[in-house]
């Protein structure tokens, strides 16, 4: 394992507090592991919770065969013209995490991804949760404060195994010249369950995202959440996918989208494939300021035993609203404040306290910019 916690002591102030803001604890008060990649260089791969491994990506090819099966097996090569490039890199960076058998850790591992001196970042992670097993994932991914331009391809691959349970939470903290090209897949078995939590409420030139979770297994579950808001000129094209591909699997995929000029295109698709299915699509727009929300639900049964359905709205704040709070002695801007505040405050269901704090402190930041 590799550690040198002074290349991030020693990184601007500046730097630091944007880091900080995607869930990276240097001291890991918080945390039982800890990986951060600089542009291309790992500086850290440390983990303290016995039976869970974190490895960069190379010395794991290197030292499991195993793990060649499911390398580019979730996410294939030829997906775009993104992963492509990913695959022809020569020196693969990024994370593998390996929970064995039956280990559960409470306490989350940190993934920190930051984008400094070079044009482009490239990362590719495996996620493995053995059977039994349990682990809640925080990802943060932050450009340097001084970064005008630039952008980050990763590929993650998820699987979640019998009975396991994988919570992913990833904060995104970019500048507005950076171009973000997540490709995600995700694999859940028989009584697994996924948690994906995405938060992004800081200027970025554009997202473009659309994780899948494909659930095999009898009684998989599957949840993915975002938090995001669109500043002027930038592009949230994102959403979630989930295929239903066992009997009695279910997912859940929610958005809270606010544009304050930018543009979001939040995508939602559910496959009901097999019998005792069930499915739900909700996504909640809010336009602040003149900006784009297009909301894409679509849902898609091919038999009779699936149960699948979908909401969407968009607008704004209704003046009633801040009328009424300012007649119980708020001042409009701190109604205006306190309706965002609920609006995006998503408590999410078997979500551990100390990642809804870290969602929660996100938010609050991102509040003093409205």
């Amino acid at each position: 394992m590799q550690t040198d916690v002074g290349d991030i002591e020693r990184l601007p102030e500046k730097d630091r507090e944007r880091l900080a803001l995607t869930g990276l604890e240097v001291g890991m008060q918080n945390r039982c592991g800890s990986f951060f990649q600089i542009d291309q260089n790992v500086i850290q791969t440390t983990c303290g919770a016995e039976g869970i491994e974190m490895i960069p990506i190379k010395a794991a090819l290197e030292k499991y065969d195993w793990v060649k099966d499911y390398y580019w097996n979730a996410v294939p090569k030829d997906k775009d013209k993104y992963t492509e490039y990913l695959a022809k890199q020569e020196n693969p960076q990024g994370l593998v995490v390996i929970a064995h058998e039956g280990v559960k850790v409470e306490m989350p591992l940190q993934a920190c991804l930051f984008l400094r001196d070079e044009p482009v970042q490239h990362v590719h992670n495996l996620f493995i949760a053995r059977e039994g097993s349990e682990i809640n994932i925080i990802s943060g991914c932050a450009s340097s404060w001084q970064k005008e331009h630039g952008a980050h391809i990763g590929v993650t691959e998820i699987y979640v195994g019998k009975g396991a349970k994988v919570t992913s939470t990833m904060i995104h903290n970019w500048n507005p010249g950076i171009s973000v090209f997540p490709r995600s897949a995700t694999v859940v078995e028989e009584h697994g369950t996924f948690l994906s939590n995405y938060v992004c409420m800081q200027p970025v030139r554009k997202v473009d995202m659309y994780p899948t979770a494909r659930l095999i297994g009898k009684n998989a579950v599957a949840r993915f959440s975002s938090i995001v808001v669109a500043t002027p000129g930038s592009t949230l094209d994102l959403g979630s996918r989930a295929i239903l591909g066992a009997e009695h699997t279910s997912a859940e995929l929610t958005t809270r989208a606010i544009t304050t000029g930018g543009t979001i295109i939040s995508r939602g698709h559910i496959l009901g494939e097999k019998d005792e299915t069930r499915g739900h699509i909700e996504c909640k727009g809010l336009i602040l300021k003149d900006g784009i929300i297009h909301a894409i639900p679509e849902i898609e049964g091919t038999l009779t035993g699936t149960e699948l359905s979908h909401e969407a709205a968009v607008g704004k704040i209704a003046r009633h609203e801040i009328e009424y709070l300012m007649a119980r002695g708020l001042s409009e801007e701190e109604a205006t404040a306190t309706i965002i505040r609920g609006f995006l405050d998503v408590k999410i269901s078997g979500l551990p306290a100390v990642l809804q704090e870290q969602i929660d402190a996100a938010i609050d930041k991102a509040e003093s910019g409205f």
